[in-house]
């Protein structure tokens, strides 16, 4: 298992788990065909391309500045990291979740689908943004009452 590790860099829990990713995506792949991932009419609306340029985006460009803020984010806040870390991934994750209906894309068929605006999606995420940060400094307002009465 040593042996392993040493050469592989992880245990085996691991590979498995990285062969099966592999796997599911490659079935996907085979079972939509590879003509389903590139748009011959407009070429810069292939999946493989948006796929592509994400990872490259993500791995050189938005990886190390994020990277960067949450190392100046624990030597800044030291004990208070993680209160400010989760909020701010939540924060981040349900904008990217929520962006389109955030700058209206899609408002025509959004609205004859379902007969309601995307207006408030803008307020309703900032709300959340607000609400994570709220529940994360009593979270750990509670904590540091508890620490002390221990301590």
């Amino acid at each position: 298992m040593t042996t392993f590790r040493k050469l592989y860099g992880a245990g085996p829990l691991h590979l498995l788990a990285v062969a099966f990713c592999l796997a599911v995506g490659l079935s996907v792949v085979f079972s939509i065909g590879f003509p389903a991932l590139w748009n011959q009419a407009v070429w810069w609306q292939s999946i493989a391309v948006w796929f592509v340029g994400a990872a490259l985006l993500h791995d050189l460009v938005l990886f190390p500045l994020y990277s960067l803020v949450d190392r100046g984010l624990a030597v800044g806040l030291g004990r208070w990291v993680n209160a400010v870390r989760i909020p701010a991934l939540g924060a981040g994750l349900s904008l990217l979740l929520f962006f389109p209906g955030i700058i209206s894309q899609g408002s025509v068929s959004y609205e004859s689908a379902t007969g309601l605006t995307q207006q408030p999606f803008a307020v309703r995420w900032l709300l959340l943004v607000v609400a994570l940060f709220v529940a994360s400094g009593l979270f750990y307002a509670a904590r540091a009452v508890v620490h002390r009465f221990r301590s």
